[in-house]
């Protein structure tokens, strides 16, 4: 079972999840730890999914969320834009005003980023 979902332990501890504990019981593959952010227990089940489907019933995961008060933190990289860090995170670009309302202790226009600001994505 663990091979079949390597790629999620893989993310995992690419992730840095805490706490995390993997066993096998029963036929399945059971999963805990704790996320930074939302983001990345989304990514988590994403990977968990794109593996066992939309209903694995081989995998149990329980992915706790350290800061529930953000969805994320985002460091800007060369030629990032709000717009294509909102669409990478919300998927749509226009929720870049989210973004810069967020930041606005470090922002002082939506179309002034520098690569190695961190921004918080905030929770829609």
């Amino acid at each position: 079972m663990k091979a079949k979902y390597q790629s999620v332990l893989d993310l995992g501890q690419q992730l840095n999840i805490q706490d995390g504990d993997v066993k096998e019981e029963n036929g399945k593959l059971i999963v805990k730890g704790t996320a930074k952010n939302q983001y990345e227990k989304n990514l988590l089940w994403d990977e968990i999914k794109k593996v066992g489907g939309d209903n694995p019933t081989d995998i149990m995961a329980d992915i706790k969320v350290a800061d529930t008060t953000i969805y994320a933190t985002h460091t800007v990289e060369k030629g990032e834009t709000l717009g294509k860090i909102a669409k990478h995170y919300y998927g749509k670009p226009m929720k870049y005003v989210a973004i810069f309302e967020a930041n606005k202790d470090i922002l002082n226009n939506p179309d002034v980023i520098h690569p190695g600001q961190e921004l918080v994505i905030p929770n829609l």
